[in-house]
């Protein structure tokens, strides 16, 4: 009798997208998308004279808006990787606003910038104990969360600001005395040069030199921390054990635990840091933008960064995307709005008549025809006026967020564990 072996390999895995380059083709897409959205705006601001849309004071104005936005976003993100819904990040972003005016006043901006992110760490702590430890449902515990940071903040204020040296510095019950600025900068010769360019107007290259220059003039120190934040959190998430794991908690936690990962403390420290970048987003409020604490002054940017990373589909370079876009729109209300948003429906024709010929190529007559109309109905809109109401200028965030979460919705792919409730050793 013999005996028979095979030495044969076991087949090699299959590769990704033909060969494992999904990524060098997914960055050409992006940028051939910046490149057509920026020729767009640039043939918009040719045609109407809106100089404003590209120019560097709108795009700095931007920049400084959409900072907040994208810390929360990035807070949003690291605690629902983890599996743990957050909507308490405007109570976080509260509490790092009172945080930071109250320390910035007394002693100095960056030992208040660290306290609005501490603050914003409390209020993390308090999420994960009551949805990872005590099981509460994660929509109930975030808006408790909003509530009671809102309340206490109110209390606190009243108690710090309303009397003695605070009064006589300028505070009252609804905001802090001044503190100081934190550093700003410029790039130097940079500004400079991009900014003699975009002055005479050409096409695309004075629009991309108004980009640039609004992202190396009058910039913060925070806003450069943010994006070493954003590219720390890509690289510490998708590239690193520590990031695969925690992520793996978002996915399938009970699997995770079959392999050693201790779930409760990936999930306490995901929901703590996402604490600490809405604290530090609350901070930016409070020193950079304006100087002191002001109640109500988040403004809903805990629930706008939400929505920028349902946009970037809970990655941080699609959420940085959003987070911009975003930005973009509101400061369009500070900047002389109505000229430049009536300029931009212009835009917003072209784009939807792109958005009725793709449907249409994919055989979506009803969703062509829809486009196509509103389309029309908004290039009437466009000829027959000179301006946009005030009014509308002013909704003109709350309506992008919309309109970008409901073309957004039909490719999102979240964490498959997301909201659910965990317990140790649910799987055996």
């Amino acid at each position: 009798m013999t005996a028979t072996t095979t030495d044969t390999p076991p087949p090699a895995a299959p590769q990704k997208n033909g060969g494992g380059k999904p990524s060098g083709r997914s960055l050409g897409q992006i940028l051939m998308i910046v490149a057509g959205g920026l020729a767009l705006v640039a043939a918009v601001r040719l045609i109407t004279g809106a100089n404003q849309l590209t120019s560097a004071g709108q795009v700095n104005a931007a920049l400084s808006l959409a900072v907040p936005i994208g810390l929360a976003g990035l807070a949003g993100l690291w605690s629902e990787r983890s599996g743990v819904i957050n909507i308490g990040l405007e109570g976080m972003m509260i509490l790092g606003t009172f945080g930071a005016g109250w320390i910035g006043w007394q002693s100095s901006p960056w030992l208040g910038l660290l306290c609005g992110i501490g603050f914003g760490v409390l209020g993390g702590l308090i999420h994960a104990v009551a949805t990872v430890t005590f099981g509460v449902d994660h929509i109930v515990s975030g808006v408790a969360v909003n509530l009671l940071a809102l309340g206490a903040t109110q209390y606190l204020a009243k108690i710090f600001f309303a009397g003695g040296s605070a009064a006589a510095a300028g505070g009252n019950p609804k905001q802090s005395p001044p503190s100081d600025s934190l550093e700003r900068f410029d790039v130097p010769g940079l500004s400079d040069a991009l900014g003699s360019i975009e002055k005479h107007h050409w096409f695309f290259v004075s629009d991309l030199a108004g980009i640039l220059g609004g992202l190396v003039t009058n910039v913060s120190v925070v806003t450069v921390l943010a994006a070493v934040l954003f590219v720390a959190s890509w690289w510490i998430l998708w590239r690193t054990p520590f990031g695969l794991r925690l992520r793996s908690c978002g996915e399938n936690p009970t699997a995770a635990e079959s392999l050693g990962v201790n779930v409760y403390k990936y999930k306490y420290l995901a929901v703590s840091i996402s604490g600490g970048l809405a604290g530090l987003g609350g901070a930016f409020l409070a020193l950079v933008t304006s100087h002191i604490y002001l109640e109500g002054q988040t403004g809903g940017r805990g629930f706008i960064g939400l929505a920028a990373m349902i946009f970037g589909n809970w990655r941080p370079g699609g959420l940085a995307m959003g987070a911009g876009l975003f930005g973009y729109s509101d400061a369009l209300q500070l900047r002389n709005g109505g000229p430049t948003v009536h300029a931009l429906l212009l835009a917003l024709v072209v784009l939807l008549a792109l958005l009725g010929g793709w449907k249409l190529y994919r055989k979506a007559h009803w969703q062509a025809g829809i486009s196509f109309m509103v389309g029309a109905l908004v290039l009437v809109w466009y000829v027959f006026t000179d301006e946009v109401p005030s009014d509308f200028v002013g909704a003109t965030p709350y309506v992008v967020t919309l309109l970008v979460l409901s073309l957004s919705a039909q490719r999102l792919r979240i964490p498959k564990a997301i909201g659910m409730r965990y317990r140790k050793g649910q799987g055996k």
